[in-house]
């Protein structure tokens, strides 16, 4: 008797359709699974969508699957779902969608990991008394063993045992090493879920554990200003979670908050707390989603990413610095992680609590208009206490490096009582420019629309955008002179620079370019926790959430760039950046200080958010973006396109334009809708990796239309041969050009 069941699948690629494929088998086959197929005549990986038993097609056009991969589903149905809402919303393939949210194992069709243990040998079992008490370690193993009768990789942290303890152990024949498959592991029993006993809250922190509902959905804007205590809310919070025995997922911005943040919650809890970001091995990340599938993880710690991740009995959702736009995918499938998150809070009806010291505009307006419910904290944690803040002319001052002589005189100070400095700047390298001094010749990339930045250690020229290096010229290829000055200032010149000032003191660069190994952002922070004397000089990668106890300056070298920005979004972006920063001094008993060095301290909105704070700044630029009709008023799609011809790029938009502008013509009969239509032109850097890139942007009020519009757009475009000679994407709730 026949077994014939006829599946849909998606495929890894740009498609926007699922496909028919048959088997037969008395195995159940389910909705989630991967299998391998034969796709023009290519074997690969493909995850079931559909299952029935029918098929409208013409069966012997159908081809059979070549094998199932999983016995259970990777995806569960309410992930699934949960893909299919943001492939819709988001415009996206499905196929797509579903593939990035697997590790690069699962995508590549292999078998899903075992889980490694060791035992005892029988010789292991018979040790006398005190036989390895000499090697302490391998006593804790042994103990462990004699206790539990196994031990897991999940135990080698708890106990701190290294991989070569074992090894001398199984070299002595006293362990033996054994494999099991991963969905088999069981979490340990533990009498608490603490390792640690929860710290007091202030009023205001009880306040805003107090109103959160933990088994109904409910957004909560966690507002608190830097310092506050926000991470001990997230603590208590996730401890009335994982009591009422659910697991808790926790996103942050940025890789570089993940060993901070993964220390303080495995010191506080006593339960399986795993990280997914791209900071760790293929093989530990395929191992830790998998933990978290099966619920043994009880608490997720990851970027972007991590939002969907398979999380069986999610109890709550925290999102850390939830305005930082690293949450907002920008390229191939462009989500927000946030949005996403908040969607499928609603969907399993649990809490999700955004933090933030300077939240989004968009989630501010939430909160103003009630949609969201706005904890508020704003008091500093503890005996800590704001910084003093202090706006420097620069206009008329000798600049060294981008400092004046009294910022220097400051950082001095600072150093001779023994406290540490920061100072930021937004830009890497040793400067953005190299010039002829002779006849103004810029070394400029020849694959971009932009200048190479100059490095010195090594000494090379690189660009920003498409990464290609070059050596520093000997003369100018111009005229052939050597005389070469480099314009404006970069972390690393600044390194250099404060190393010569002040000899004998530390300077430690972070940015991109030191920060490259696994440990890096560890290693380099390391010296925040002790008493000596040092300066940071960092870009924002040091804005975020980091808690440097001994920091008791912060220098801000140039708040002109935001200020001045041409994007709409500038002012915003350079709000929440001077706030992050300065957040930064004194978080421990001593009062810091603020020196933001700009050329322009009489601008408005600095005064405003220097005098009356990130809200009433928040509340300003709301009122600007509602006048302006701009987001979070107003619902912003950018279609994009890029090509080695310019001319492809704006043809394709011109077309894209006109198809929208027919569903204005056609619905202005009917019922009138209120779009507008913003180009084509040219993206911020025009050319990027030998490509012309240009935008056209799709702003309506109306969510809906914005979608009926976009779907009808591409179905339109799919089969317009301009479309062949260019590559164009959607970007909903777009937020960089």
């Amino acid at each position: 008797m026949s077994n014939l069941t006829y599946v849909r699948v998606a495929v890894p690629f740009a498609l926007r359709t699922t496909y028919s494929y048959s088997i037969d088998t008395d195995q159940p086959i389910l909705a989630g699974q991967r299998v391998r197929v034969n796709f023009r005549q290519r074997d690969i990986t493909a995850i079931i969508t559909e299952v029935d038993t029918t098929e409208t097609l013409d069966k012997s056009k159908i081809k059979p699957i070549l094998e199932v991969l999983d016995t259970t589903p990777v995806f569960s149905q309410d992930l699934l779902q949960l893909a299919l809402w943001a492939a819709n919303y988001y415009h996206h393939p499905l196929g797509e969608v579903l593939f990035s949210a697997l590790p690069a194992q699962l995508r590549e069709g292999k078998s899903l990991p075992t889980h490694t243990y060791w035992e005892l040998t029988v010789e292991g079992k018979g040790l006398p008394e005190g036989a390895l008490k000499r090697a302490k370690k391998q006593n804790r193993v042994l103990q462990h063993l004699l206790k539990h009768h196994q031990l897991g990789e999940l135990d080698l942290s708890q106990l701190d045992i290294q991989k070569a303890t074992l090894k001398a152990m199984q070299d002595k024949g006293l362990i033996k090493r054994k494999e099991k498959p991963l969905s088999a592991e069981q979490a340990s029993s533990a009498d608490t879920i603490f390792h640690q006993s929860p710290l007091p809250l202030n009023p205001e922190q009880q306040k805003a554990v107090e109103q959160i509902r933990y088994h109904q959905f409910g957004c909560y804007l966690l507002h608190g200003i830097t310092g506050s205590g926000k991470t001990e809310v997230y603590l208590h919070i996730i401890a009335r979670a994982l009591q009422a025995g659910k697991q808790a997922l926790v996103l942050i911005p940025e890789i570089g908050l993940s060993p901070q943040t993964f220390a303080r919650f495995e010191r506080r809890f006593n339960t399986h707390i795993c990280e997914l970001h791209s900071n760790i091995s293929e093989s530990k990340r395929t191992q830790n989603w998998i933990l978290a599938k099966n619920g043994q993880a009880k608490i997720i710690i990851g970027t972007r990413l991590a939002s969907l991740t398979p999380i069986p009995n999610l109890g709550v959702i925290i999102i850390d610095e939830e305005h930082d736009r690293s949450y907002k995918q920008q390229d191939s499938f462009r989500y927000s992680a946030r949005d996403i998150s908040i969607y499928r809070a609603n969907k399993a009806n649990i809490p999700i609590v955004l933090g933030s010291a300077t939240p989004s505009l968009e989630s501010y307006a939430n909160a103003i208009h009630q949609r969201y419910q706005h904890l508020t904290l704003t008091e500093r944690a503890g005996d800590a206490i704001p910084p003093a803040i202090h706006i420097q002319d620069l206009k008329g001052k000798k600049i060294t490096a981008g400092l004046t002589d009294e910022t220097l005189q400051k950082v001095q100070q600072t150093l001779d009582s023994r406290q540490q400095a920061l100072i930021f700047v937004n830009r890497r390298g040793y400067a953005p420019a190299l010039i002829c001094h002779t006849c103004g010749w810029c070394a400029q990339c020849r694959h971009c629309d932009t200048k190479m930045t100059v490095h010195r250690q090594p000494a090379h020229l690189r660009c920003h955008h498409c990464d290609r290096q070059n050596t520093i010229p000997k003369h100018c290829p111009n005229c052939k002179n050597h005389n070469f000055v480099t314009a404006g200032f970069g972390t690393e010149q600044l390194e250099l620079e404060l190393q010569q000032m002040f000899s004998g003191i530390e300077v430690i660069r972070i940015d991109r370019d030191t920060t490259k190994t696994r440990t890096g952002m560890i290693e380099k922070l390391s010296a925040a926790h002790t008493d000596q004397p040092c300066i940071f000089v960092g870009t924002q990668m040091l804005a975020k959430g980091h808690h440097l106890p001994n920091l008791n300056l912060v220098v801000i070298v140039d708040a002109d760039h935001g200020l001045l920005s041409p994007d709409f979004r500038g002012l915003e972006q350079a709000g929440q950046l001077i706030t992050q920063v300065a957040g930064r001094a004194g978080r421990e008993a001593t009062q810091g200080e603020v020196i933001i060095q700009t050329h322009k301290p009489e601008h408005p909105m600095l005064e405003l958010l220097l005098h009356r704070g990130y809200s009433a700044f928040a509340k300003e630029l709301l009122q600007q973006r509602e006048q302006g009709q701009l987001p979070p008023y107003w619902f912003l799609t950018s279609i994009k396109a890029e090509s080695k011809r310019a001319a492809n790029a704006v043809e394709c938009l011109k077309v894209a334009k006109e198809i929208l502008l027919a569903i204005q013509h056609h619905a202005a009969n009917t019922s009138p809708i209120e779009i507008q239509l913003i180009g084509p032109a040219p993206a911020a850097i025009e050319k990027v990796n030998e490509r012309y890139r240009y935008i056209l942007h799709f702003k309506t009020r109306d969510r809906k239309v914005m979608h009926v519009g976009i779907s009808y757009l591409i179905q339109q475009m799919e089969h317009h041969p301009i479309t062949k000679r260019c590559k164009w994407v959607i970007d909903v709730d777009s937020v960089q050009d």
